[in-house]
């Protein structure tokens, strides 16, 4: 007589352990398209853990189902004991093990192509430059994490954009001094409305679990702020409150909305922290309101690298440190607009006394907050800018990092100083990291897009740059710079000047480029003509006015009409070579060098290409040098 079988004999000839594992595969394959595809139908997280439950509980109630039924020929049956008569002949047992190890491999087949098709395609789909950018797993997203909201203007004088703005920005500012907070960049946020119909989208959109709502009401001299946090996956208010101020008591609100915040995110606050928080940037009620409007301009300004702007800020902080000289963040924003100012070639104004004039500013700004990463900031971008001292910068800006680390401006900051030092890779990383903290920065986007050009990435350019496009449909810099891209990638002219669309004035410049290589002369020259001659669109980053259109009448075959053009710009060329230095002196030899040459006089043109040389020589710069083209 045959002994009986064991019990594990038993359940391998009743495929209780094959059923186990074709449930594990399927349901880990459940699992997956579940997660992938239950946000792109905006379904709240309790439904993917509803699911992950179900077929947790699932897993006994198949082990039993295998052990009480069995599949045979004739259908499901209840499974007869091994010793019983009515017991399956051992054959049509092993055959029916065949079709479910068969069934086994299929599944974990599908299992194994889905996870790579995880892998490889849909995370490399988040995390590439210029897709559409979907919405980020909540599981990823930091708990404590915060993003502001542009406040709603309630004012009846809607001329008030500029305080509103101002508020948002200075709870900003406080929130980002505490460290246990993830607070994403005003740059981010600016776009989207007060009070969005879909917040959960949102808050994944900037990779949050918080979103802070305000709306602000200012009537003569009376301030109403309404501020409240919510749980972006469940609506839930964590917090709310209401301020109601006069302009001359409205000093420190910013730090008690952070410090509220932080409570209700259970955020710790170091006693430095603490102090920061209670500390008003000023007292002043005039200073406060125009360092409000001068940061307005700013901001506008950073947008697009308007020059216009950056002067209509100046004298507006000008004006407020004057008000209150111990107001030390106003003290930090005036030094950086007059270097950025600088940098760019002044828009008509003085570059050297603006980049001098903005140590001083950034050395009081310190002065006043030594613990203050703004000031810092400012001293690093003085360095930066100003004084071409890249070890500096990089110093003073990792200063910055040390008391707030997640500080996008700073980390983008360092990566423009390591890539005009050559470590490309180090400064894409940098200025990623950035985009962490600022994720729907089209600017910062931009940045990363000419990392890669000067890295002569060209291919991984253009995709930064669509990057950037869809973020801002109108980042002129991008549109500009996708153009070069082109050509210096693939030198497709068709697709170069179609990709430089648009009415301003940088983009057209970009299409003339374009134009002047497909030797379209005479539609260069119709263009650059309609394009009005001022010193913040003709700047020494591409030459006067003047000496463009000198150049393409030569081209055009007009000798006579090129060299009065030549002789015209020459003079205003030399003018520039008083008030230029660094890179933008080496551009200005360049344009005396190609009026020289224009006008026939060789030898001159000769000397300045040299001078030109000997500055390029000297300039510890590995993107000015390589590109001989400041981006």
């Amino acid at each position: 007589m045959a002994n009986k079988p064991g019990f594990f004999d038993e359940l391998s000839r009743r495929h209780v352990w094959r059923a186990i594992i074709a449930y594990a595969a399927i349901g880990w394959i459940v699992i997956q398209l579940v997660t992938q595809l239950f946000p792109v139908f905006e379904l709240p997280p309790w439904t993917v853990r509803a699911v992950v439950l179900a077929i947790a509980i699932g897993f006994p109630v198949v082990a039993v189902l295998a052990w009480v039924v069995e599949i045979t020929p004739q259908g499901l049956r209840r499974t007869a004991p091994a010793h019983s008569l009515m017991a399956r002949d051992p054959t049509t047992t092993r055959r029916i093990g065949r079709r479910i190890d068969l069934l086994i491999i299929l599944v974990l087949l599908l299992a194994v192509g889905l996870l790579l098709l995880n892998t490889f395609y849909w995370q490399r789909a988040q995390s590439a430059p210029g897709t559409a950018l979907p919405a980020i797993a909540s599981a990823n997203v930091p708990h404590k994490s915060v993003a502001v909201l542009p406040f709603e203007n309630l004012s009846a004088d809607k001329d008030n954009e500029y305080f509103v703005a101002g508020m948002q920005d200075l709870i900003l500012t406080k929130l980002a001094d505490i460290g246990q907070l993830k607070v994403i960049s005003r740059t981010s946020t600016m776009k989207y409305q007060s009070r969005p119909s879909n917040l959960r989208r949102v808050a994944a959109e900037l990779g949050v679990a918080t979103v802070l709502e305000g709306s602000v009401q200012k009537q003569g001299d009376q301030v109403l702020i309404n501020v409240q946090l919510i749980d972006a996956a469940t609506d839930a208010h964590l917090w709310a409150d209401s301020y109601t101020r006069r302009l001359d008591n409205i000093f420190g609100v910013e730090g008690e909305v952070a410090e509220k915040i932080a409570a209700a995110l259970s955020a710790k606050l170091s006693p430095t922290q603490s102090a920061q928080l209670s500390t008003a940037p000023t007292s002043n009620q005039a200073a406060y309101d125009l360092f409000l409007r001068a940061q307005f301009q700013l901001d506008r300004g950073n947008v697009n690298y308007d020059t216009a702007n950056w002067k209509a800020a100046i004298p507006l902080f000008r004006q407020a440190v004057a008000a209150d000289p111990n107001f030390a963040l106003a003290w930090a924003r005036l030094s950086r607009t007059e270097s950025v100012l600088a940098w760019f070639g002044g828009g008509g104004e003085d570059p050297v006394a603006l980049a001098a004039q903005a140590r001083l500013d950034a050395t009081r700004a310190r002065q006043l907050a030594p613990q203050q990463a703004a000031a810092h900031i400012a001293i690093g971008y003085s360095d930066y800018w100003g004084q071409r001292d890249y070890a500096a910068a990089l110093a003073a800006f990792n200063t910055a990092l040390t008391l707030r680390p997640n500080d996008a401006d700073a980390l983008a900051a360092r990566g423009y100083v390591e890539r005009r030092q050559g470590d490309f890779d180090r400064a894409i990383d940098s200025l990623q990291q950035a985009l962490a903290h600022d994720p729907r920065n089209s600017a910062l986007a931009y940045e990363v897009g000419i990392t890669c050009m000067m890295a002569s990435r060209y291919r991984e350019s253009e995709t930064w740059f669509a990057n950037a496009l869809t973020l801002d449909p109108d980042n002129v810099n991008a549109r500009y710079n996708q153009s070069y891209a082109i050509l210096l990638g693939s030198g497709d002219l068709a697709r170069a000047l179609a990709a430089a669309k648009g009415s301003a004035s940088i983009l057209k410049l970009q299409r003339i480029t374009v134009l002047t290589y497909m030797r379209r002369y005479t539609q260069a020259l119709a263009l650059l003509e309609s394009i009005p001659d001022n010193p913040d669109t003709f700047s020494v980053r591409g030459g006067s006015k003047a000496l463009q259109l000198a150049e393409l009448h030569r081209l055009n075959g007009d000798v006579a009409k090129s060299r009065a053009l030549f002789a015209a710009a020459l003079p205003i060329e030399r003018a520039q070579l008083a008030v230029q230095r660094g890179n933008n002196l080496l551009r200005v030899w360049q344009f005396v060098a190609r009026a020289e040459l224009g006008l026939g006089q060789v030898a001159a043109g000769v000397t300045a290409i040299d001078k030109a040389q000997s500055l390029l020589d000297s300039i510890p710069d590995q993107v000015n040098g390589p590109l001989n083209f400041e981006f």
